[in-house]
């Protein structure tokens, strides 16, 4: 992080949904505001995301952006281990990964977090 930049996880700006696909995993990441959307196809790169999962060891990655509905979409090939029939993981279908994904720790533009994060999830919380 630098001194011009936010670290927050990727939930503060962005909404995700996944699922299996045989032995890969679809992840659907739907950024909160059009101006997430645009920081996050530039940041969000398969790359990252591959780093972020190799723990679980993915062989691959295909990645896909649509536009007009301001959505990315990742298939990590491999990382469910043969699949929800063959496979000894606890999540088999990959139904977490999306949720694991919001997690992912970004790097925002200070003067970009008021574009990407919607108002009202930047409240704190009251104790």
């Amino acid at each position: 992080m630098t001194a011009t930049s936010v670290n927050v996880r990727l939930g503060a700006i962005a909404a995700a949904r996944s699922g299996d696909k045989g032995s890969s995993a679809n992840i659907g990441v739907v950024p909160r505001t059009s101006s997430a959307f645009q920081f996050l196809r530039e940041y969000l790169t398969p790359e990252r995301v591959l780093a972020y999962f190799a723990p679980l060891e993915p062989t691959g990655i295909r990645y896909h952006v649509f536009p007009k509905i301001e959505c990315l979409n990742f298939v990590l090939e491999g990382i469910l281990a043969g699949g929800g029939s063959r496979s000894l993981r606890i999540d088999a279908q990959g139904k977490a990964l999306g949720q694991a994904m919001l997690e992912m720790p970004i790097d925002v533009p200070a003067d970009l977090l008021g574009e990407l994060v919607p108002h009202h999830s930047m409240k704190r919380p009251e104790v």
